[in-house]
């Protein structure tokens, strides 16, 4: 059973685990508004400029499932407290950097660090927020989209009046504020999280190490503009990554004690969210991603301009999964769910269309905004309702959701990105993607009635 922490514990203990996951991910957006500097302070090429971003995402979904198993093996506290020290000394040295493939080797470094994040701070909610845990871990979600929404923010504050190590520097001082806190506030982890635990499954690590990065590359390599449809470059990364994760499917069910249990992948009630966090969740931020791109191929609208299309999609999303999260239960998983995912859609789809009569950045801000409630609404739920599946498995179902996010992201962003550069016009070809992944999310909204139906605490 969860223990029962006095309120005011309760509240410092989100407050210090959100301070993690709110600094990981301002990194992602506060590193992409640097990249033009770091280009320039390096005087690095701008492919290699752009694997500061990338090294950071390979690492993320390379140790996101470790990190869940040992958040289990050797307790949520003391993963938490390793991450944070981790992703600070990384970041201090990554804003040292002279070299830019030191800084490309320490992102990935970085990442380590902040996988641990997501999978230990649920961890801990799960086990010391008691009848209120599916309250807080809802609240998560208004936390990401805080970070998509300021980054870009400092990032350009950094850059303009102190220097692009400053996006790294930052988060020095916060990671000691974080360790100093959860020392003091943060419960330590109990007797059962030290005891005997199973051998490392280094084989289906390595399994899946290998399956996710090789389809990575490949997948990356679509992106290329030079690139051919059969290349080498493509062909044999794909192919690798297909027989990885083949071979991986199989080495779960064969070994005793896998590091992640086939019941979490296809088992029932896991299958169907697992395929809404990708579908609904990393493969629709992957196209948000790309929609200030499309603002200034289309409709030549500034960057700046194109930078706030974002910034109302944040803001609605910060509002609407704060309320989602007080009312789930009430409303169960599918209800927020349905609708959450319907108004992506509908968002995803209206990018594609100008009406007469309304000017193209308020038609975008719009869209956006849908797009916006509909993550809001239905982010609570997607988290929630893997979770009180298997309660005690709460760090490795993170993981896995994260992990389900990250790819899902970079799929969608690489196979876009392929299309785009392979175009003539590249604005009305975007909106061609943007209405044909809304027809297939439209498509896919039956999927939901799979997820198991839950009302009340868990």
């Amino acid at each position: 059973m969860p223990r029962e922490e006095p309120p005011l514990r309760r509240i410092l203990v989100f407050a210090i685990v959100g301070m993690a996951l709110l600094m990981s991910s301002l990194d992602g957006t506060i590193v992409a508004t640097a990249l033009h500097a770091i280009h320039q302070g390096l005087h690095a090429s701008i492919n290699w400029t752009g694997w500061v971003i990338t090294s950071y995402s390979v690492g993320m979904v390379l140790m996101l499932s470790l990190a869940g198993s040992a958040t289990a093996r050797y307790g949520r506290r003391r993963l938490f407290l390793f991450s944070v020290v981790v992703f600070a000394v990384a970041s201090l040295c990554c804003g040292l950097a002279t070299n830019i493939y030191v800084l490309i080797a320490l992102r990935a470094v970085q990442a380590a660090g902040g996988a641990g994040f997501t999978p230990s701070a649920t961890a801990i909610v799960v086990e010391y927020f008691g009848s209120t845990r599916d309250r807080a871990v809802g609240l998560f979600g208004s936390i990401f989209p805080i970070g998509s929404l300021i980054g870009p923010i400092f990032g350009g504050l950094f850059v303009a009046y102190w220097s692009w190590r400053g996006i790294f520097f930052v988060n020095v001082p916060i990671g000691v504020v974080l360790v100093l806190l959860c020392v003091k506030y943060v419960p330590p982890d109990s007797e059962r999280d030290a005891g005997a635990h199973p051998p490392i499954d280094l084989g289906g690590m390595a399994l899946l190490g290998v399956g996710v990065v090789s389809l990575m590359v490949g997948v990356s390599e679509l992106g290329d503009a030079g690139s051919r449809n059969w290349s080498p470059l493509l062909a044999l990364p794909a192919l690798a990554g297909v027989l990885s994760l083949v071979q991986f499917a199989r080495h779960i069910h064969r070994t005793t004690d896998p590091f992640i249990s086939p019941l979490f992948i296809t088992g029932r009630g896991f299958a169907a969210v697992n395929a809404v966090n990708v579908l609904y969740g990393g493969a629709t931020y992957g196209l948000v991603a790309l929609v200030p791109l499309y603002a200034v191929e289309r409709y030549r609208i500034d960057v700046l301009g194109s930078g706030m299309l974002l910034a109302g999609e944040g803001a609605a999303a910060i509002i609407t999964s704060a309320l989602a999260a007080m009312a789930l239960r009430r409303t169960g998983y599918r209800l927020p769910l349905y609708v959450g995912s319907a108004l992506v859609a509908l968002g995803i789809g209206a990018l594609a269309f100008r009406p007469s009569g309304m000017s193209a950045f308020g038609w975008l801000t719009t869209a956006c905004c849908v797009i916006g409630v509909g993550f809001g609404v239905s982010s609570p739920a997607s988290r929630n309702a893997g979770l009180q599946l298997a309660p005690s498995q709460s760090a490795t179902l993170a993981a896995l959701r994260s992990t389900g996010l990250q790819m899902g992201s970079i799929v969608a962003i690489s196979v876009t990105t392929a299309l785009l550069a392979h175009a003539a016009r590249p604005g009305q070809v975007q909106g061609v993607v943007f209405f044909a992944s809304a027809v297939v999310l439209v498509l896919f909204l039956p999927v939901i009635s799979r997820i198991p139906e839950h009302r009340g605490a868990w």
